[in-house]
């Protein structure tokens, strides 16, 4: 079954059915068809929630969007597409930052997290796990999507491509400007917001983490993956990927998502037996 909504003036797609609802977040430079082949994989057994983020939109009008605001939206979201319902997140990049914050703020809506590359980055012990080269990168590329978005137009596009061809995004290029460069531009220099009102995420419902392994370095620290292994119904899988996991190893990536949602949700249930 398919159907789309719109909420907040973004376009909602669904698809699959099943009592539970797993709400995909995607990241920069990505839209909602980056989950293409997790829908493909889920949806005979899950109902799957995925849209581009707010600001993301080459079709929309270009805008920033506080930390605040996408954080409403996506609550309206769940709450429309899962009225008195947990969903299970799917969370990559930037999704991971807004999907984070949105479970931090609103625990009762969500039931697990798979997250993607993201995990406890800009923490104390991630930056002092970074060599100074690792830290100069991170400031490099992203420091120069901000000012693309700053820049805007011809330049700011340009400024944009370049950075793909750099990361080596496979993302297609038709759906991505500049204007999807809002979150980098508001963290550097603290307009509309800047990071806003940002908790630690310390996640106390299970968990799957997955990351590559090549990159120069990575967005969370060594003592955070040992933390999650350790907690209820948790996990962490490591992938000889770079950052878009789901889109290098589909197969595996599947695999190894519908296992783990089997075995939290058979734990879950040997729980509420007891």
């Amino acid at each position: 079954m398919e159907q789309q909504l719109q909420i907040e003036g973004i376009d909602v797609m669904i698809e699959g059915e099943g009592p539970d609802t797993v709400v995909m977040l995607h990241g920069w430079p990505d839209t909602w068809r980056v989950w293409d082949g997790q829908v493909a994989a889920l949806k005979g057994r899950y109902r799957c929630v995925r849209f581009t983020l707010p600001g993301f939109d080459i079709a929309r009008p270009r805008r920033a969007y506080s930390l605040d605001e996408t954080l409403a939206i996506i609550e309206k979201i769940v709450n429309q597409v899962s009225p008195g319902r947990k969903v299970t997140l799917m969370l990559h990049d930037w999704g991971c930052v807004f999907g984070y914050q949105f479970y931090m703020r609103h625990p009762q809506l969500v039931s697990r997290i798979v997250g993607v590359e993201i995990g406890d980055a800009q923490s104390p012990a991630h930056v002092k796990s970074l060599t100074l080269g690792a830290k100069l990168m991170v400031a490099w590329y992203q420091l120069t999507l901000a000012a693309a978005w700053k820049i805007g137009g011809p330049i700011g596009d340009g400024l944009t491509n370049f950075m793909l061809k750099v990361l080596r995004a496979p993302s297609p290029k038709q759906y991505i400007s500049s204007a999807m460069n809002f979150p980098y531009y508001l963290v550097w220099t603290g307009g509309y917001g800047g990071k806003g009102n940002r908790t630690e995420f310390v996640p106390s419902c299970p968990m799957l983490y997955i990351y590559g392994t090549r990159k120069p370095f990575h967005f969370h620290s060594k003592q955070w993956t040992e933390w999650l292994a350790g907690q209820p119904s948790s996990q962490v899988e490591a992938f000889k990927t770079s950052h878009w996991v789901m889109l290098e190893q589909p197969q595996e990536f599947n695999h190894t998502v519908l296992a783990w949602l089997d075995a939290s949700a058979a734990v879950a249930g040997a729980a509420a037996a007891a």
